[in-house]
């Protein structure tokens, strides 16, 4: 029952916000009484903070999955923001990363420490092949691009509040970073996965 209620919590925090849905909406969509609720979380933040960390999880799972696939450095950068679009497609009009911060800064800053760690490798991972598959120049800093990449992509969550605009500035920072680094075969692949979104 409790992973049915972080699962559900989870959909109804990422679709109608954090700060709007109570104890009493998760529990009238799950037909089950509140007090079923707090036998398991003894208040909301402890069930937001649950649930954070297992949509943290499905998302690394979801980029594990991608990676997988073992497409070339440009096509995986791609693929896994069209993964992310998708997953968070659903949601309010207010980016989730936006509100949690807002309004569950203690919350928000505990994951951004796990997410910076995960990603940082996940960025650096890709820059290593992207090099290898001779996509991205030789000679560049990974560690000063994977800095400079995250910095955006955290920067652009955590200030702007309209998921629509988020996911808009996400897809030209990962352009703004692709071109930085890429050798002309990379800029004829990152021009195709364009052209591919444009149709």
């Amino acid at each position: 029952m409790k992973e049915k209620i972080i699962s559900k919590a989870s959909d109804l925090f990422l679709k109608l916000g954090f700060k709007s849905v109570t104890m009493d909406d998760i529990a009238g969509e799950m037909c089950i009484s509140k007090k079923t609720i707090y036998k398991y979380f003894c208040n909301k933040e402890v069930l937001i903070k649950e649930s954070t960390s297992s949509v943290h999880r499905q998302v690394h799972e979801l980029i594990n999955s991608v990676v997988a696939k073992k497409h070339n450095a440009i096509q995986e950068n791609f693929e896994i923001r069209e993964t992310f679009k998708n997953l968070f497609q659903s949601s309010i009009d207010t980016s989730p990363i936006y509100q949690l911060k807002k309004h569950y800064p203690e919350i928000y800053t505990n994951l951004m420490r796990h997410e910076i760690d995960q990603c940082s490798q996940y960025f650096r991972d890709n820059i290593t092949k992207g090099i290898e598959q001779k996509l991205y120049r030789e000679g560049i800093n990974i560690d000063i691009y994977v800095r400079f990449y995250y910095t955006l992509i955290f920067n652009i969550n955590e200030n702007t509040s309209s998921e629509k605009e988020a996911q808009k500035a996400e897809f030209e920072a990962l352009e703004y970073h692709t071109r930085a680094m890429a050798t002309p075969s990379g800029i004829l692949e990152l021009e195709k996965q364009i052209q591919k979104i444009s149709n």
